[in-house]
């Protein structure tokens, strides 16, 4: 007897859990995701729309031509978000609705193309501030060149081509301050100040990778850099850390061994030979001795690239040490994929911590902003002045305006040989009377 009630207790007790088990399942199968926003981030030639989910997405999707149009179904989900309050100012993307979906646990998305693009369809986690994302990358992989030649550039005497890279931007916000700063806004701010600073400077050009809150690849900019024929790529960075209390700026440089590791790839690519090297590749053909010298080449330009960034990473850190403090008063290498130019000449600013309080709150001052850019822009045009790449102006008015300082035992016509010049022009240019000259008098050399 007490057996039987036993039997009767625990078959209840097993069909109480098939009968749980399967309420879950059912309010899992009927569970429904939610499309909690979506946000339009255009650029030039990529624009990036990014779904707010409640849950990760199980979707698929395919294309439709004439007129080209993205479909994405997405399973499970509800029809409930009103695209239409959502701005777009993307020239790539007309329109986001929705149309007739599978079935009715299902939505259908459809995102109305202004052309045939290149499209890429992936899904994020949940990382903060963000929840589960679903996110559109439309390229246009023949944007109309935003290189504009003039007449300077384009003559024997160029502009010195300084490409500036505010760090992140878009769905990537950067490192987030405790006050809730983003270091994407910081970046902007000030390179767009160091771009106004150096536009005002004959001689000298300026060119964004961004100039809006849009997202562009770590590895693209580097190449948006080459594209324009850049002699300096500078990226603006605000750093973070675990714990508030670092503090300070610091400048990066490309490390040798990620140098190398481009230098390889480069080497096993011919078209990349023929890009990096100009004309100089036209004479090189593809045998095995002549392999050696394009090593050569191409190791002679990233030597160049490499101690140039280095040198003036140094101009730079001395000019930021009177706007704020160091946490690296030398330069520092690393292996960032912003830094993979080893035949430009790059450095990564770092201008402080948006992780320490007192710094995040220097860093949303519009003064302070400004003295950082103006910092940058006193190093690497103090370096540009003293070593100005050739063929552009300021190489022409450094040949022009050359000086000698006078040191113990030199004279006026030992000076006039030296520099192949007629003592006569050198009284001249100088406003000197007499042939004699005083230890540590700066003369001017003039044009021969």
């Amino acid at each position: 007897m007490h057996s039987h009630k036993y039997l009767i207790v625990v078959a209840r007790g097993i069909s109480a859990l098939v009968l749980l088990a399967s309420l879950l399942l059912s309010t899992s199968l009927h569970a429904q995701n939610n499309i909690d926003g979506l946000r339009i981030w255009p650029s030039p030639a990529n624009t990036r729309l990014v779904f707010d989910l409640a849950e990760a997405p199980d979707f698929s999707y395919f294309t439709l031509d004439n007129p080209q149009r993205l479909v994405i179904d997405i399973a499970n989900t509800s029809n409930a978000f009103n695209f239409s309050q959502v701005e777009n100012q993307s020239t790539l993307v007309k329109k986001v609705r929705y149309s007739t979906a599978k079935n009715k646990k299902s939505i259908r998305v459809v995102i109305e193309l202004t052309k045939k693009l290149e499209l890429t369809v992936f899904s994020l986690p949940p990382t903060s501030p963000y929840n589960d994302r679903l996110v559109i990358d439309v390229t246009d992989d023949k944007p109309q060149s935003s290189i504009i030649l003039d007449a300077k550039t384009a003559s024997s005497e160029r502009d010195i081509i300084v490409v500036i890279d505010a760090g992140h931007g878009g769905e990537d916000p950067g490192s987030i301050g405790s006050a809730g700063s983003y270091e994407k806004n910081v970046t902007l701010s000030i390179a767009k100040r160091l771009e106004n600073l150096i536009n005002r400077e004959a001689g000298i050009k300026a060119i964004m990778t961004r100039t809006g809150d849009y997202y562009i690849s770590p590895n693209k900019r580097p190449e948006m850099a080459r594209q324009h024929k850049a002699d300096l790529l500078v990226s603006i960075h605000a750093d973070a850390f675990v714990t508030p209390q670092p503090s300070g700026a610091s400048v990066w440089v490309l490390s040798m061994s990620r140098a190398n590791t481009e230098l390889g790839r480069w080497m096993e690519n011919t078209e990349k030979h023929s890009e990096l090297l100009g004309g100089a590749a036209e004479i090189i053909q593809d045998t095995a001795s002549e392999l050696y010298l394009t090593q050569a080449l191409l190791d002679m330009s990233m030597d160049h690239s490499l101690t140039t960034s280095y040198d003036l990473s140094r101009d730079v850190i001395a000019q930021m040490r009177s706007v704020t403090k160091m946490h690296k008063k030398v330069p520092q290498a690393a292996s960032l994929a912003v830094l993979t130019s080893p035949d430009i000449a790059s450095i990564l600013v770092e201008t402080g911590f948006i992780s320490n309080p007192g710094e995040e709150k220097s860093l949303n001052n519009n003064s302070y902003r400004q003295r950082l850019a103006q910092s940058i822009f006193d190093g690497l045009t103090k370096y540009f002045k003293r070593l100005p790449p050739d063929g552009s102006l300021w190489a022409r008015l450094k040949k022009e305006h050359r000086t000698h300082q006078v040191r113990s035992g030199e004279s006026l016509s030992l000076l006039a040989q030296r520099y192949n010049v007629e003592v006569s022009q050198l009284k001249k240019a100088n406003n000197l009377t007499t042939d004699v000259v005083r230890i540590g008098q700066v003369l001017t050399i003039p044009q021969t």
